[in-house]
């Protein structure tokens, strides 16, 4: 449906996240993929959202004055903010341990940021999903890491994946903005620009 609507523009998704490739796959919507490599530091006073809203916006800039006409780049940020600060992808398996071990039992937040830019206009959209963790022992905890090896995922896991199905008592929000992308958001956002 989507699809034909976005027929005059060129989707180009700079992710190299195969849940978000995986997501575009699924709105059936035509899209390239472009990546460069961007160093994801912000700076230390902002908080939540402004955080992700920096770095979606922050791949975007990357792209500057290398977009055509038609084109529509599309860049995002996930992470968990949890405790008053930013959790983001773990450096190991100490990290990851540590990171787990701090949701378990409690609830924290899953922040989304979208950028979409045209040689003409930036603009950002985000989600906020509200997640909570059953407690999970350092057994549950070992056994994840070491079976799913988290380790490019913002908050040490991924809900789709067994930790989610045994350690997630509830969720308040969008699920697929936990995987990494609020779909239902992205969606409308394409549509009514077509």
């Amino acid at each position: 449906m989507l699809r034909n609507k976005l027929k005059p523009y060129q989707i180009i998704l700079a992710s190299g996240s195969p849940r978000r490739q995986q997501f575009f796959k699924d709105l059936d919507i035509d899209f390239e993929i472009r990546l460069k490599e961007i160093e994801e530091i912000f700076p230390p006073e902002l908080k939540r959202e402004e955080i992700t809203n920096y770095l979606a916006e922050l791949k975007a800039a990357a792209f500057d004055g290398e977009l055509n006409n038609n084109e529509i780049l599309v860049t995002s940020d996930t992470l968990v903010w949890h405790n008053q600060k930013a959790l983001g992808k773990p450096k190991d398996s100490q990290d990851a341990f540590e990171i787990l071990k701090s949701l378990s039992n409690a609830t924290h937040e899953v922040i989304t940021s979208v950028c979409f830019k045209t040689n003409t206009k930036t603009e950002v959209i985000y989600e906020i999903t509200k997640v909570t963790f059953n407690e999970l022992s350092d057994e549950a905890i070992a056994y994840y890491i070491e079976n799913y090896k988290p380790f490019d995922k913002a908050g040490a896991y991924g809900i789709q994946e067994w930790i989610g199905f045994i350690g997630v008592r509830k969720i308040e929000g969008s699920y697929a903005n936990v995987i990494g992308l609020p779909v239902d958001k992205v969606y409308q956002y394409l549509s009514n620009l077509a």
